[in-house]
């Protein structure tokens, strides 16, 4: 019962904090990203690469996804090996959205060293952020593909349980019970056959 009591405040208080932490994401936005007057998150981000340097970083951010999909394809193996048709369905379609996430980067970086070499920085500037946006939606996949194996919300850290007593509330319940002298008259059960 008590570790009920705990685990259920626990998550309760993880829950406030993840709540909490979304809302002050909201209201903030993230530093070097630009949010147009009307509203809407703009995709024109501002890269501050020079070009010799957006080729190398847009290799890292293709690497990067390449690892998110080498870790859904074990977790994938791994439902697969257990039977688990749900697990393996919902990793499958995750791997699936990665892969073609990771096709697209590939092409987009054969793009950017396209401008890099004819020194457009216009161009150059799309095509990396471009490649932004797939690897922040490719860790998106990888954050569902751990939802598809129930690995949702992991804490590590060490956590603490405050209680605290209203003073005003009485010590002791001092409330008086019914009597209990009620007397109960028993009798054995008829023979039905004996009376007929």
């Amino acid at each position: 019962m008590r570790l009920r009591s705990t685990l259920k405040w626990s998550l309760g208080g993880a829950l406030v904090l993840l709540v909490a932490g979304s809302a002050l994401a909201q209201q903030q936005p993230p530093q070097g990203q630009g949010n147009s007057p009307d509203g809407q998150a703009g995709f024109e981000r501002k890269v501050t690469l020079t070009l010799e340097e957006m080729g190398p970083g847009a290799d890292g951010h293709v690497t990067h996804m390449r690892r998110h999909s080498d870790s859904i394809r074990r977790q994938l193996e791994k439902a697969r090996a257990e039977r688990d048709v749900v697990k393996a369905l919902c990793l499958n379609d995750k791997l699936s959205q990665v892969n073609v996430a990771i096709r697209s980067a590939v092409e987009r970086v054969a793009n950017l060293r396209a401008a890099v070499a004819r020194r457009d920085n216009e161009a150059a500037n799309h095509e990396f952020t471009i490649i932004v946006v797939l690897r922040q939606r490719t860790d998106q996949h990888a954050t569902e593909a751990n939802q598809c194996i129930g690995d949702v919300f992991v804490w590590n850290g060490q956590t603490t349980v405050t209680t605290q007593v209203d003073p005003t509330l009485p010590g002791e319940d001092n409330t008086d019970y019914p009597p209990t002298d009620v007397t109960i008259i028993w009798a054995p059960p008829q023979c039905i056959s004996c009376t007929q």
